[in-house]
């Protein structure tokens, strides 16, 4: 039996040394390479240097609000689960919150702890970037840094829509951080965060970028990692092995509770334009210009003739927005916003908000098969208003083309007509089956079908015959002031 001394059997690159004595040792075969074998060794990185030159830069922060002397005075653990669930969780506590019992008595107010999250340096003067939902409803901000030196901590300003907060501690001298290219970050590149997960200062954590541009449904799209993240990581920088700051840390995906692997942080670049906003004025101001929208599916790509699902889909243009005066159509694939492609549809609003209202900018729409150029002006982001329905009580008129898509029209009366300012159309007085899987209802104007105005139910029965019974049919109509757009699969 052959005996191997393993203390003396050595594998060079490039050998079979060690495969050789195995293959002795079992009688089995061993096949050669043709060629040399590049060894290639990696080594996993060294993040104290980044922890020494960034940690001083990253603060804690502690919040406060008013309650009454008497209103559990030890903090109340079943209100901070309840947040813990309602942000990272995405569901309220199991049983509900429970409740001190109602006092008559009016007590004195006090400030009370509220959370505990993180931030970091801006700048030297004194300005520190959080997340808005760490400063959203507190009555005092506590910073406290590295060298334990604590300040009460100014709002400067806050957007819910970004997550992102700006506020100030009387200091000068402070250690600010180094801004990252985002559009250099790349997936598969190792981050680290630093931060206060449940109030223990300091901590340090490492992983990488899983994805970037990831849609979660937020105004923003955010970096994806697998850096463990933990409430009171909330507002603390993600950095890059330059000792960037390349994200802010603001949400995870768990199912639990805590850390399944899944965290997002929101882009440091679009965190910065926020921010300057905020330090300038207090607020964020957006740009709109008056549109719903919809992604591209295959079937509304080759309904119109678009060729590939790219693009966002007008849905609705609501009426004397800039989308309306400039022409903006219902059923217009918006491609471009200023010559930047627009690959889904979630990529549009960020593209306008990002514009200052005011701005003349250039969109680029298709329609009816071809790509054409329109002059619009962004106006402000303002609450969405509230659309009136219009409905008439009449007896309806059913046309028989109009059942394959599940709908019952009739013609607009004359004072209708006036009423909507339409010169033709055919009302809809039922809707059932694919009309309504696709959007559509009763007291809905119905103003053009496969691109085919129709004016009354003869048009509208004549271009539902002509229509390709194979494709999904596009349908303009109107609600109240909005035009829309819906695609119905027509019953074979």
């Amino acid at each position: 039996m052959l005996q191997i001394d393993w203390k003396k059997t050595r594998v060079k690159a490039g050998s079979f040394a060690l495969a050789g004595a195995l293959a002795l040792a079992t009688g089995t075969a061993v096949l050669a390479p043709t060629g040399p074998v590049a060894a290639q060794t990696r080594t996993l990185p060294d993040f104290t240097d980044l922890v020494e030159q960034v940690g001083p830069s990253v603060v804690n922060i502690r919040t406060l609000e008013k309650a009454p002397a008497d209103a559990d005075a030890g903090g109340n653990p079943d209100a901070d689960m309840q947040e813990f669930f309602r942000r990272f969780f995405g569901v309220p506590l199991p049983g509900g919150p429970r409740q001190a019992p109602p006092s008559n008595r009016s007590q004195p107010e006090e400030e009370q702890p509220r959370g505990v999250a993180s931030g970091f340096i801006l700048t030297t003067d004194g300005y520190v970037m959080t997340n808005a939902h760490v400063v959203d409803g507190a009555d005092e901000v506590m910073v406290t840094l590295t060298d334990k030196r604590e300040f009460k901590a100014r709002i400067i300003g806050a957007d819910k829509r970004s997550d992102i907060a700006v506020v100030k501690i009387e200091a000068t001298g402070l250690p600010a951080v180094k801004i990252g290219d985002v559009s250099k970050l790349k997936v598969g590149e190792w981050v680290m965060a630093i931060g206060s997960p449940f109030g223990l200062e300091n901590t340090v954590t490492a992983g990488i970028v899983s994805a970037k541009q990831r849609d979660t449904g937020d105004y923003l799209p955010f970096i994806q990692t697998d850096v463990a993240i933990n409430p009171g990581n909330s507002g603390g920088p993600l950095i890059n092995m330059r000792g960037e700051v390349v994200g802010i840390n603001s949400q995870i995906y768990s199912r639990s509770g805590g850390f399944m692997g899944i965290s997002f942080a929101i882009p440091v670049d679009e965190a910065i334009r926020v921010s300057d906003q905020l330090r300038a004025t207090g607020r964020v101001s957006r740009g709109r210009i008056g549109v719903q929208i919809d992604e591209v599916t295959k079937d509304v790509a080759e309904s119109i003739g678009l060729g590939k699902p790219v693009g966002a889909l007008v849905r609705g243009v609501e009426s004397g927005s800039p989308a309306d005066k400039a022409g903006v159509q219902p059923g217009d694939v918006i491609t471009r916003f200023d010559g930047k492609a627009i690959d889904k549809a979630t990529d549009l609003p960020r593209l306008v908000g990002n514009t200052k209202p005011g701005t003349r900018s250039l969109l680029t729409v298709f329609r009816r098969g071809a790509s054409r150029d329109l002059g619009i002006t962004i106006a402000e982001i303002e609450p969405d208003k509230t659309v009136k329905t219009t409905a008439r009580n009449e007896k309806p008129k059913a046309a028989s083309a109009a059942q394959s898509l599940g709908l019952s029209v009739s013609d607009l009366s004359a004072d209708q007509k006036k009423e909507l300012k339409l010169k033709g159309g055919v009302k809809v007085d039922a809707a059932v089956d694919a009309a309504q899987r696709a959007g559509l209802r009763e007291g809905d104007v119905i103003m053009a079908v496969a691109n085919t105005p129709v004016g009354n139910v003869k048009e509208f029965d004549a271009a539902i015959t002509k229509a390709d019974k194979s494709k999904s049919v596009n349908v303009l109509f109107r609600r109240g002031d909005w035009a829309q757009y819906a695609l119905i699969r027509q019953a074979r």
